[in-house]
């Protein structure tokens, strides 16, 4: 029966709150693996929260026994993904191989690298011309082989640069500022088109991907609304908040400066790409399979500025 089907989600952060809330909205039994144990306030009530290190095999073998889909939500601090995403990721999946359960990835668009202006949809090659692309591509890579292989039973969903009420990337350093009256900081250029997305909507793409047969053995991008310049988003900020807002960009010799100090920030240089060009996600392939519709930036951003101010 569908209330006793266990689905496991590695990862307490923003991706896997949200994902934890449709699931308990689809009637599942939720249980959230994280390095502490502890749920704080904004885990959905009657989700079961179990500390573990994700780097344990045996361990992540325990705690997903019975699991009928485990979601891979978690990830190393920015700067460390070289050394620790793949063992992390290597020995998530081979927990959820030692039962055959479903394996739902949430993932980036990073391993696709610089389309140059194209729009990026889920059947273009991999081009990372990036270190942490090639991470992605590498552990995305392992997932559909183990599913090719019989082992697992794979979906990955990727987004964009999200921002959303529990988010600690966009929201952090762009949209809180805002809120608190200060700058909002942003990357690259701010006249090219970019696809944002919402971290409900990809939570809401995990959960469809792990209730849903036919999502496996497939990518999936999440709904997201059309893309809009930085100088459009923080417009968008402007007509929420209700006045205007401080908007500063920085380059890449600001971001090699404080790079210096902020590890996030100096292995962010490399993805300026994103940002110098238009950036555009082509997400039709889930809204018409799944009948799923893209959150609008407008709601999207009041519920997150309502977060932020809630949070402060």
């Amino acid at each position: 029966m569908v209330q006793n089907e266990l689905h496991v989600i590695f990862g307490t952060g923003a991706l896997g709150k949200w994902a934890a809330r449709e699931l308990i909205k689809l009637g599942r039994q939720v249980r959230m693996i994280s390095h502490s144990g502890k749920a704080d306030s904004r885990i959905p009530a009657g989700v079961e929260v179990i500390q573990g290190d994700a780097y344990d095999t045996n361990h992540n073998i325990e705690v997903t026994k019975g699991a009928t889909a485990v979601y891979q939500c978690a990830m190393p601090l920015y700067h460390q993904w070289v050394e620790k995403f793949p063992p992390m990721q290597k020995s998530i999946l081979d927990a959820v191989s030692a039962h055959g359960a479903k394996f739902i990835f949430g993932d980036n668009l990073y391993m696709y690298g610089d389309t140059n202006g194209q729009p990026i949809s889920e059947d273009m090659p991999y081009q990372a011309h990036t270190t942490k692309g090639k991470v992605r591509a590498e552990i995305a890579d392992a997932v559909m082989e183990a599913h090719r292989a019989g082992k697992v039973r794979a979906a990955i969903g990727r987004a964009s640069n999200f921002f959303g009420p529990d988010d600690t990337g966009v929201t952090s350093y762009a949209i809180r500022p805002a809120v608190q009256g200060k700058t909002a900081n942003l990357l690259g250029r701010l006249d090219q088109p970019h696809t944002f997305s919402y971290v409900a909507d990809f939570g809401n793409l995990l959960a469809t991907l792990g209730t849903r047969e036919e999502a496996l053995g497939q990518t999936w991008f999440t709904p997201s609304p059309a893309p809009v310049t930085q100088t459009e988003f923080a417009g968008i900020m402007e007509d929420v908040l209700g006045r205007k807002v401080k908007v500063a960009g920085m380059g890449r010799t600001m971001m090699s400066m404080l790079g210096l100090f902020i590890p996030a920030l100096r292995e962010s240089v490399e993805m300026l790409y994103e940002w110098d060009k238009p950036f555009i996600m082509d997400s039709s392939k889930a809204e018409k399979a799944f009948g799923l519709q893209a959150t609008s930036l407008k709601d999207a951003m009041r519920a997150t500025i309502e977060w932020c101010q809630e949070s402060k």
